[in-house]
């Protein structure tokens, strides 16, 4: 959760028993070499099902990031589920049984869901939540008491508020944007929410992103993990220069959001003759280590903030994820939208998957990952593997590039105004290859005996071949 989003509470629920879970993978660095996932922001369980089926095992996704499962405030805006009231799991998108069957289905055909974790914080104000929880006063009664919250000394009705991100103690103990901030260290609190995760496990969950991570002091947070089932896990942790928090000091217990990606790629796409610069790109940029490294493009706080892409900037929004896909530079996220015109709007609310119909591209569900420019890409990484950028090129006056994965893929990006053509090295094996950008899907490449290939890339577009699209 950014801390520019709007009034945004969560609330949370005790579980009587701990829930049983098939044991998970524990590590905390688990190899995501040439893996990308998804963000279906809002999608209800029984699209993400079918999509997961239709559309993201067939295209070589290895994951979604689901919203936050459990109970919420009612309303109709997007973060209504970030101010959860219990961790029941019933939500916008579903009920248990729902999202039961929907996990079910997605591992089946080899795709894992993460679950948006909420625990920083419970419900500010008061009120009955979409299940009937009711919350208020800084309490949640029978779950939170206002001694389970970080609270001033001598009272527990009152706490600071996050105002000095030069303070630490200041961002991980003082309530975010008005939220009762709980108290991570307590045991109490870290075997409620320990609970919480091993339940989503039990249904088949392989992974967590820790939302507002950045207000949990690292260390605390490790132990309250370590009550939980395990699994992959990635932490939303917010950089910003000589901040009292920074991202490594999450990298022992997972990989970290690195919005510097976006902020540092974006304005060498949005202005004239800079793509050339992109040849260094990756960790001498400044950027964490790759491996620590979860990128993104926009996400759903960005997309209505700071980010300077997103999908009504398309074309060049399409450009920017393709290189993001492309380069091997951290673990890709693609957001998947719905249409919206301001900051609060929430999700529609017809489905995506009816009947035979898809509601895509129609002015309410947006679905960024099935644009044939980012979906042709996912295999493309997959191909490429922890191979390195070689060949890379500028030209067309620094407007457009292409580059090598070292013998496993070749990709060119055009951002100029005119066609792009040209012969290069590609660093691949001679044959016939499909070029999996192409909106025709009997485009080929030809590269030589000599490793090299003639290609006519459109203006804002690009054009991609990989060692898993070689036909001949």
């Amino acid at each position: 959760m950014s801390r520019l989003t709007a009034v945004a509470v969560v609330t949370l629920f005790s579980l009587a028993t701990a829930f049983p879970a098939p044991a998970l993978n524990a590590s905390t660095s688990i190899d995501q070499t040439g893996r990308t996932f998804v963000h279906l922001f809002e999608w209800s369980w029984d699209d993400i099902a079918q999509e997961c089926e239709d559309w993201l095992a067939p295209h070589g996704f290895d994951a979604v990031q689901i919203s936050p499962p459990m109970e919420h405030i009612t309303g109709p805006q997007w973060w209504t589920r970030y101010q959860p009231v219990s961790y029941k799991l019933v939500s916008r998108s579903g009920d248990r049984e729902q999202l039961r069957q929907m996990v079910s289905r997605c591992n089946k055909v080899g795709v894992k869901i993460y679950a948006d974790a909420v625990f920083n914080h419970i419900a500010a104000g008061s009120g009955t939540g979409i299940n009937g929880t009711k919350f208020g006063d800084r309490a949640i009664p029978g779950i939170f008491s206002q001694d389970d919250l970080h609270h001033n000394d001598n009272d527990p009705s009152h706490n600071c508020g996050v105002k000095d991100y030069n303070n630490q103690y200041n961002v991980q103990h003082c309530d975010l944007v008005g939220l009762p901030d709980l108290c991570t260290s307590c045991a109490y609190v870290q075997q409620t929410v320990g609970e919480y995760l091993h339940d989503l496990a039990s249904l088949g969950v392989e992974g967590f992103r820790v939302d507002a991570a950045k207000h949990q002091e690292s260390g605390e947070l490790k132990q309250l993990l370590s009550k939980g089932p395990g699994g992959y896990t990635f932490h939303e942790v917010i950089s910003g220069a000589n901040e009292a928090v920074q991202p490594s000091m999450y990298y022992s217990i997972g990989q970290v959001t690195e919005f510097n990606f976006a902020r540092q790629l974006v304005p060498n796409l949005l202005t004239d003759g800079k793509m050339g610069y992109l040849k260094t790109f990756g960790e001498t940029w400044g950027f964490m280590p790759s491996a620590n490294a979860v990128t993104f493009i926009d996400n759903h706080d960005t997309q209505r903030g700071e980010a300077q892409l997103i999908y009504k900037n398309a074309p060049l929004y399409n450009l920017a994820n393709v290189f993001m896909l492309a380069h091997p530079y951290g673990h890709p996220k693609v957001m998947s939208s719905y249409a919206f015109n301001d900051h609060d709007q929430g999700p529609p609310t017809g489905a995506v998957h009816q009947g035979s119909n898809l509601n895509c591209g129609n002015g309410e569900w947006v679905c960024e990952h099935r644009w044939p420019q980012i979906a042709g890409m996912v295999g493309f990484r997959k191909a490429a593997g922890s191979s390195k950028v070689t060949n890379f090129v500028g030209d067309m006056n620094n407007d457009a590039i292409a580059f090598s994965r070292d013998g496993k893929g070749f990709v060119l990006i055009n951002r100029s105004s005119n066609t792009w053509t040209t012969t290069l090295a590609t660093g691949l094996a001679a044959g016939t290859y499909t070029d999996v950008l192409a909106d025709s899907s009997d485009a080929t490449i030809t590269v030589g005996s000599d490793g090299k290939a003639s290609f006519s890339v459109g203006s804002m577009h690009a054009t991609a071949i990989h060692i898993g699209a070689k036909l001949a």
